[in-house]
């Protein structure tokens, strides 16, 4: 058995396609990663929207899409690739691994998704669905490295677009002193606002963020 046939638990039966998903393409004259990790990606988004749609029946649209990103963004993929062990196995040559290309996170998630590709070739979508679901769950289970927070997610709505940041406003803090509501206005100038409230500052905040997002993912359906 080869030394690299054994991936996170999962064996494959076709080594080569396992040795090319953990194939730089700074190895010249090699296959490598590249179209697997073509192919992975969109395994991946199919399994982990099938997923969502599963585990929250009803949700709307917008936050649905929020999980998702959150899910199969770089920096999860690039951790992923920590936890399965991947990046000691990633192959490079000298002057690729002298430039630090392993530590990057960009080859690490590329390595991820090469490698979901693999399995998908080697043991087909229910291999590929398993392998996914068994790795991501404790993502959904609320592991660091799951979604942002809302006020994360919002901000960098806001820099992707170079809009200004968000801001946040107490409109009223009602209730009794040991028990307080407070009503948080967020905003966005020239893009809009919405309120919502909280028995924190922090918890109002977060849905104040939440309720201004979803008011942008209507307007742009």
């Amino acid at each position: 058995m080869s030394l690299h046939s054994k991936v996170a638990g999962y064996t494959f039966t076709k080594v080569s396609l396992l040795d090319e998903a953990l194939t730089h393409p700074s190895l010249s004259g090699s296959s490598n990663y590249q179209r697997l990790e073509f192919l992975g990606d969109r395994v991946l988004g199919l399994v982990i929207a099938e997923w969502l749609l599963d585990l929250f029946p009803g949700e709307a649209e917008g936050k649905i899409n929020r999980r998702f990103t959150g899910l199969v963004r770089r920096e999860t993929l690039a951790d992923m690739a920590e936890t399965l062990g991947l990046v000691p196995l990633i192959k490079l040559n000298p002057g690729a691994e002298q430039e630090g290309t392993r530590d990057k996170a960009a080859i690490r998630a590329d390595i991820t998704e090469a490698v979901i590709g693999a399995l998908y070739l080697d043991g087909g979508f229910p291999a590929a669905k398993a392998f996914i679901r068994k790795h991501w769950k404790p993502l959904l289970d609320g592991v660091p490295s799951a979604a942002k927070d809302n006020k994360t997610q919002l901000q960098e709505w806001a820099q992707a677009r170079s809009l200004p940041l968000p801001t946040y406003e107490v409109v009223s803090c009602d209730g009794p002193d040991h028990s307080p509501v407070f009503t948080i206005r967020a905003s966005i100038d020239g893009v809009g606002a919405a309120e919502a409230s909280g028995t924190s500052k922090r918890i109002a905040q977060q849905s104040a963020a939440e309720a201004l997002l979803e008011t942008i993912d209507g307007d742009a359906a």
